[in-house]
């Protein structure tokens, strides 16, 4: 696939979670997808992550920012928005709703072969995420340096 054919998979892929379309995961994504970031194997256990952030976040939204492709890798920086209106699952605690919206810059890599995601990354301000909804808490000396955070 060239270039530009893998930067539309990216935007497509992000137009289906966009859309809540799961179904159009099995086109986009290979049975034996690796999730590096969240150390799990598998078409059905990424679905899972996103079953898990939708029922948290209903709202969740990416905008694209910016996309590279090079080879068979694209790389893309999307600005998130939701709002936590939904019993969300961190690392196995249950986080009950805040109401906050939060605001995240997120890049994903991810790797393509035979027209699909087969191998991703992700890096994105969570800290500031977790701080919107109540998990993380500055320090008095964070306060000091962040007085905004």
């Amino acid at each position: 696939m060239s270039r530009e054919d893998n930067k539309l998979l990216v935007r497509r892929f992000i137009d289906a979670y966009n859309a809540r379309n799961m179904e159009l995961f099995d086109e986009l994504v290979a049975p034996d997808y690796i999730d590096h970031t969240h150390q799990q194997e598998g078409r059905e256990s990424f679905k899972t992550l996103f079953k898990i952030a939708f029922n948290g976040f209903p709202d969740w939204h990416e905008d694209i920012v910016d996309m590279i492709a090079e080879g068979d890798k694209v790389w893309v920086c999307v600005k998130a928005t939701g709002t936590h209106t939904g019993e969300w699952n961190l690392y196995g605690v249950s986080l009950p709703p805040t109401g906050k919206t939060v605001t995240m810059m997120m890049i994903f890599i991810w790797r393509i072969a035979n027209g699909q995601l087969v191998e991703g990354w992700e890096v994105d301000s969570e800290v500031n995420f977790l701080k919107t909804i109540g998990v993380l808490e500055y320090t008095e000396k964070g306060k000091n340096i962040f007085p905004d955070g």
